[in-house]
């Protein structure tokens, strides 16, 4: 087909571009022919198997499919001809004889109710079926509930799971009218392999398959039984998803993907169903004041009634004690005194307004958050080798690539949705190559899974680079342009043989060899990373390493190429954007530069502060413990359960002279708060987020926050006048442009423009430009425009196993839960999914140990010891325990290793040395 062809269509001269369908014309040129086996959204092309969309084109003997028929030059083509309709009427009343009455639908107004009526169909002239074949109704799921007596074999659902989400989980079994969806080919949904995205909910035409919340009773349902509509973002990891929430009576009643960059409207398990965290009975709707009479601070609370060491106060009264208390500390023992921990769930101007409080009303650096505990190692070897601290090219670009790598990571569970693109890219015939400690479900996607040594990335990522030197598998001419200190990488490399370092990482050589290969044979090849690279004392290390591997390959700067840490909550990039970290200013600004604070306190109309960079995350916890840090502002971070050696972390805390924690529940940190003051969920504010992409978009209110609650902008406003900054802000969009006038990466974003756009990637070139998904295809930002190759050293993990603690402990999120669980805990779906603490282990250590699956275990570090359920996992080797980190009763953060990373000033989260024994379970409890 050439470019475009014109043809008839009812009568009138339209025009068809390439690989546009009649039935595609005929809805952009305002003409509705029904359909059902397709949808607009990616990844469900039409394949004409309904036959609703049939059309009557001159000259053919057969009506046509009109969402799989191309149209061609001079066609004439009747969708309103009464042929036409007859037969799309036909279709609709065949398939309305067979659905249960729309009266006690799953769905009543279903997306097949609609395009009935628009055929003037509400009952059929044809009879049921003799043979009763009315499936018994699947409610073995939690979140979704299935009812295949409205299911007419559209096939939706299926490509929904394997195309579209690639979870395979869903096929038909048997033939004919008695086709129907199966998952897992036999299992009932609740008892499959099935991982809740609920892709096959949104796609399903009929409510054949159904979100559990819109059902009543009899399980009826109606999915615009709404108030009202918000479109937002997601509120969990850094993908980004952009969501639509559907509020009834107040409050979130179901949530929706829609066709954002990052997500093209698909959502996983918590994105989908995590939302009603936010109506937990457990919010704080007041703000409190700890009891004078209240014993000494910590966890010594009741779980049933965690607000008995506070009592309720107004909005005055708590904002005048929260800040007189931080303002006595700043007066009495210099601002140094005073630390704050900002938060990666709130919005941009909230990251922004947060840290300007800290360096404006106290005069120092040190403020922080979680990336300290996530990507800072990342950060730090982007900056220092790309010039800056963000992601190169967006992970969708994985669609242009021919090769990846996945390493330290499992997006399956950790950001799904991104995991999504990484499988349909494998099934287009990419090739991914997995690395990791632990096996993951993407393995089986993968063309080689390279389960390593714990700690061992630095040699394995070497020897893979010795190969590309020692084979001249390299890309000279861009080395050549684009980089330096190549030769003091080459000689580095040398010594780096796969025969040398087999033993030290645990793959043999020629498969070292062989990946080497397969990654610089590409084209076009990415490389994602996540926290098993970065949470090590060799953090920065193994990203200079990733870094170098790109750039000895040529892969920065082209399409289908680029360095991609994967973020980890829903705005840390965004965070980190605004300056919330203690060496840089927003834009990542160096604090020692005196021309930059100038630029800063000329905005803010103050005077200079500290040129010193700040103490990070850990180093202020160590500070209390020294008796400088006396006094906090902590606005949702949970260090209580975050922080490494979390005793450690909580003996600090209790020793603060004043504490203000600004949350949405009573943490285990807001336990030991002097003044809680109730914020807002993410679905109650408006505001700016940045996804791991790059990509800024806003967020939205679909509710009011309860009882007295207020915005978090709106709080740190009220607490910087107390503090006597003249601060006037009266709405987010004033302070998103105060920080445009010091951040070049928001040039051409304006909040008018994503008012109306949602989302633009930044650098945005011009106020037209949706931004650039592709960076540094022409230079990096450092000093002489080149980026820089740093050699990386073996450096062991800073505890080894021994006789006492002969494992390895590894930690890290599940599919489920999220942080430190505060949300996700408090979500109905979730914590029914995955309600109860455990670890994993290979059976094979298992039984060495006497322990069944199911038994508890009792796990023991250097620094404590925490007892809850061990799992059986062929993914897990055999010396190895992996412990989630969401569960309180079992925190996983009492057990890791508090040594830091020098460069990145991150913990050693991935790697401790641990004991594994039986408990009984009256020991456990």
């Amino acid at each position: 087909m050439s470019d475009s062809v014109s043809f008839k269509l009812d009568g009138r001269n339209v025009v068809a571009h390439e690989g546009e369908s009649i039935w595609t014309v005929a809805k952009r040129e305002g003409v509705d022919i029904p359909h059902l086996c397709h949808k607009p959204a990616k990844g469900y092309d039409p394949d004409g198997n309904c036959r609703a969309c049939m059309v009557e084109i001159a000259g053919e003997r057969v009506l046509a499919a009109s969402c799989v028929r191309r149209p061609t030059e001079g066609m004439d083509v009747k969708s309103e001809s009464i042929r036409a309709q007859s037969a799309r009427k036909m279709v609709i009343e065949i398939l309305v004889a067979d659905q249960p009455k729309q009266e006690v639908a799953h769905d009543k107004s279903s997306e097949f109710w609609k395009q009935a009526a628009l055929q003037g169909v509400s009952a059929s002239r044809f009879p049921k079926l003799e043979k009763p074949r009315i499936p018994l109704l699947d409610n073995s799921h939690v979140a979704m509930s299935v009812n295949l007596d409205a299911c007419i074999q559209c096939g939706l659902c299926v490509r929904a799971c394997r195309d579209v989400q690639v979870n395979d989980v869903i096929g038909m079994s048997g033939r004919g009218h008695d086709a129907y969806p199966t998952f897992d080919l036999a299992d009932p949904m609740g008892d499959s392999t099935c991982v809740a995205c609920g892709e096959c909910v949104q796609a399903c035409p009929t409510g054949a398959l159904m979100p559990a919340a819109v059902l009543d009773g009899a399980q009826t349902g109606d999915s615009e039984d709404y108030d009202s509509e918000v479109a937002s973002v997601c509120p969990f990891c850094g993908v980004g998803c952009q969501i639509s929430l559907k509020v009834k009576d107040g409050r979130v009643k179901f949530v929706e993907g829609l066709d954002g960059p990052a997500n093209e409207g698909r959502l996983c398990v918590k994105g989908r169903f995590g939302f009603d965290y936010i109506h937990h009975a457990h919010r704080v709707t007041k703000p409190l004041i700890r009891r004078d009479d209240a014993p000494e601070k910590g966890l010594n609370v009741d779980p049933a009634n965690p607000l008995t060491h506070f009592r309720e106060a107004t909005w005055d009264e708590a904002l005048d004690v929260a800040a007189s208390g931080l303002a006595h500390l700043r007066d009495t023992h210099g601002g140094a005194s005073v630390a704050g921990f900002g938060s990666a769930k709130c919005t941009n101007e909230e990251a922004y307004l947060f840290q300007k409080m800290i360096r404006q009303g106290f005069g120092h650096n040190n403020v922080d958050h979680c990336t300290r505990l996530c990507h800072a190692s990342s950060v730090a070897a982007l900056i220092e080798n790309v010039g800056s601290g963000a992601v190169t090219a967006t992970f969708n670009e994985i669609e242009n690539a021919d090769v990846a790598i996945v390493i330290g990571c499992n997006p399956a569970e950790n950001h799904p949705v991104a995991a999504t693109y990484f499988k349909q890219f494998t099934k287009r015939g990419g090739k991914l190559i997995v690395m990791d400690p632990r096996g993951q479900s993407l393995s089986r996607f993968a063309t080689h899974m390279l389960q390593f040594r714990p700690g061992a990335d630095v040699s394995l990522l070497n020897a893979i680079m010795h190969v590309i030197v020692e084979e001249g598998l390299y890309d000279a001419a861009y080395i050549s342009s684009m980089t330096e200190n190549w030769e003091a990488e080459k000689a580095h490399l040398a010594d780096f043989s796969p025969e040398k370092m087999a033993d030290i990482c645990g793959i043999d050589a020629q498969t070292l060899r062989d990946v080497a290969r397969t990654f610089a044979a590409g084209k076009a090849g990415m490389i994602f990373w996540g926290m098993g690279v970065s949470q090590h004392i060799h953090g920065t290390d193994n990203s200079r390493c990733l870094i170098s591997l790109a750039l000895m390959t040529g892969n920065v700067g082209k399409p289908g190429a680029g360095l991609h840490p994967l973020r980890g909550q829903n705005n840390v990039q965004g965070a980190s954007d605004a300056g919330l970290v203690p060496m840089f200013l927003p834009d990542y600004q160096s604090v020692t530069d005196d021309g930059v604070r100038s630029a800063f306190t000329s905005v803010w109309q103050s005077g200079d502060f500290s040129a010193e960079k700040g103490l990070t995350v850990t180093e202020i916890i160590n500070d209390i413990h020294a008796g400088n840090t006396r006094g906090m502002y902590i606005l949702g971070e949970n260090p209580a359960m975050s922080d490494p050696d979390v005793t450690h972390a909580r003996d600090a805390l209790a020793k603060l002279e004043h504490l203000v924690v600004q949350d949405i529940f009573v943490t285990e940190t807001a336990n030991y708060a002097d003044v809680i003051l109730p914020a807002s969920a993410f679905a109650e504010k408006i505001g700016t987020v940045t996804n791991t992409n790059r990509q800024v978009q806003m967020g939205r209110p679909a509710v009011a926050p309860p009882g007295d609650a207020r915005e978090d902008w709106w709080i740190e406003v009220e607490l910087a006048k107390r503090l006597g900054l003249n601060w006037t802000y009266t709405h987010p969009s004033q302070v998103f442009a105060e920080m445009a006038l010091n951040m070049k990466s928001l040039l051409n974003i304006t909040w008018a423009r994503l008012e109306t756009q949602n989302a633009v990637t930044y650098p945005s070139l011009s106020p037209e430009d949706p931004g650039q998904a592709i960076v540094f295809g022409d230079g990096f930002p450092r000093d002489n425009n080149r980026a820089k190759f740093t050699p990386a050293d073996v450096i062991a993990p800073d505890e080894a196993p021994d006789a006492e603690y002969p494992m390895i402990l590894i930690t890290g999120r599940q599919l489920e839960h999220w942080h430190t669980g505060s949300m996700t805990r408090r979500s109905k779906v979730l914590d029914a999914v995955e309600p109860e603490a455990n670890c994993s282990l290979h059976p094979k250590t298992l039984r060495a140990l006497g322990i069944t699956a199911g038994d508890f275990i009792r796990l023991t570090t250097r620094r404590g010891t925490v007892a809850l359920m061990a799992r059986a996992d062929r993914a897990v080797a055999e010396d190895m325990v992996f412990l989630p980190f969401a569960f309180v009763e079992a925190a996983a953060n009492i057990l890791t290793n508090s040594a830091i990373d020098p460069y990145g000033k991150i913990p050693e989260f991935k790697f401790s040395a641990v004991r594994a024994e039986k408990v009984v379970m009256s020991e456990a409890l």
